[in-house]
């Protein structure tokens, strides 16, 4: 199944050579959870800070439960400090 994989800031190198900007349609097996697509990809898991499925947050302790579907987008974000 595919899924619409967005990489914010740091994040952007994990993305496939195709990417256009900062998100690329990826393949992911069918019952693949968010964790799982997030590891595929060599996220560090220290820096997957906010996790969206469909603009919905994912808290680090469901993100190996949480299955995604077909057509779900998932973005990540690193921390951010700033001020």
């Amino acid at each position: 199944m595919n899924i619409r994989l967005k990489l914010y800031a740091s994040l952007s190198v994990h993305l496939p050579a195709d990417a256009v900007k900062n998100e690329a349609e990826v393949q992911v097996a069918d019952g693949t959870t968010v964790q799982e697509a997030l590891d595929s990809r060599g996220l560090p898991r220290e820096l997957c800070h906010l996790v969206l499925v469909n603009g919905v947050f994912t808290p680090p302790d469901e993100r190996r439960s949480r299955v995604l579907q077909n057509g779900d987008h998932l973005a990540v974000w690193p921390p951010v400090a700033g001020g």
